[in-house]
């Protein structure tokens, strides 16, 4: 059993401050999107500031502009899916179930709705 201040995470966090682009789903509620910065992420969470809270449970698309980019030219882009687990003051995590690199980010079209 882990003691008081023991950290309790399988991987290890990383803090990052990035933008980012999410679509939350949840049945029988419209899709919508947002944007936030990213606060620290892992290879199995990623936690992020929002103004609103998210639905804990629902379904989150998330597009990280990865501060990299390909040729030194195109951009880059991580793209993440996942399960928001916790969402209060300002600050959600979720849990990750997918996650690709993709190039060329501006074919992609945001429109921050929450």
């Amino acid at each position: 059993m882990p003691t008081i201040g023991q950290e309790r995470r399988s991987s290890r966090r990383y803090e990052v401050h990035l933008p980012v682009h999410f679509r939350v789903s949840q049945k029988g509620v419209v899709a919508r999107w947002g944007s936030g910065l990213t606060r620290d992420i892992s290879t199995s969470g990623l936690s992020f500031r929002t103004r609103k809270p998210l639905p804990v449970g629902s379904h989150i698309e998330l597009v990280v502009d990865w501060p990299a980019r390909y040729a030194d030219t195109q951009p880059i882009d991580l793209q993440l899916t996942g399960f928001v687990v916790r969402s209060d003051n300002g600050r959600t995590a979720v849990r990750i179930t997918s996650h690709r690199f993709r190039i060329d980010s501006q074919s992609q079209p945001y429109r921050a709705t929450a």
